[in-house]
């Protein structure tokens, strides 16, 4: 078998989009439907233990305020995550979110090399949109080949659905592909699918353990200026990620 396929999660692996993006519209979204919730940097590090923001909002309601009463939960986490939802879409059309190091040009070297591209993420469609248009530009969506976000399927992450999902509008097999993560959720969900994944931590999930993984950096590096560092795995002659560096971790893992 071939490397065909590079599977890209969203937030936390693309961008910084859950300090940058998520919790500041989750603060506003709050305040504007007139809520007495704020979520600190350090409460929403917690939070994002649950995946997916209404459940997030579930979660915070039942573990941090037993007190809030109201008399249908699941639709105010509806209404609180739609409102968020705008809110994040305003935020990054404004250009405050943008891609974490060699995220770009990875995207860039991968379409060159003739690499599929997709995305698999428990964020919303709109979400995806967003972020992809304004910082890659409006043809950037048709990069993807598949764009597997929200509630396209029954299960988010940690379960392997999402991936399972992407792997078979590809009609591609786990060993024709490299998922690309950032949490423990997220590599939990890739291995369900028999995945092979390449982890670059940020501040909220550096302490997670990462079982399994190809390799652990800080971030896909770029080749004049910014060098990965290795966390976890083979060192390597490679200073960022690379299609080679990619062929070489694909050809010791597969």
């Amino acid at each position: 078998m071939a490397l065909e396929a590079l599977i890209f999660d969203v937030d936390g692996t693309l961008a910084n989009t859950e300090r940058d993006g998520h919790l500041v519209a989750f603060n506003k979204a709050f305040k504007e439907l007139e809520l007495d919730w704020f979520w600190t940097n350090e409460l929403y590090h917690k939070l994002l233990d649950v995946t997916g923001g209404q459940l997030r909002i579930k979660h915070y309601l039942k573990t941090y305020r037993p007190d809030f009463e109201c008399d249908d939960v699941d639709a105010l986490a509806k209404k609180v995550h739609a409102l968020k939802t705008k809110i994040f879409v305003r935020l990054t059309s404004t250009g405050k979110i943008p891609l974490r190091t060699g995220v770009a040009r990875l995207f860039s070297e991968a379409r060159a090399a003739g690499l599929r591209l997709a995305i698999a993420t428990t964020t919303t469609p709109a979400n995806v949109d967003a972020l992809i248009t304004h910082t890659l530009g409006t043809d950037a969506l048709n990069w993807f080949e598949v764009i597997g976000a929200g509630d396209v399927v029954p299960n988010l992450k940690p379960a392997g659905d999402i991936y399972h999902y992407v792997l078979k509008q590809m009609n591609l097999n786990a060993d024709q592909a490299i998922a690309f993560e950032d949490s423990h959720n997220g590599i939990i969900s890739s291995s369900d699918a028999k995945l092979k994944t390449l982890i670059t931590v940020n501040e909220y999930t550096k302490t997670h353990r990462f079982d399994g993984a190809m390799a652990v950096l800080d971030h896909l590096g770029e080749p004049k200026n910014k060098p990965f560092t290795v966390l976890e795995g083979a060192q390597t002659e490679h200073t960022y990620v690379g299609i080679d560096y990619l062929q070489e971790l694909y050809a010791k893992n597969y």
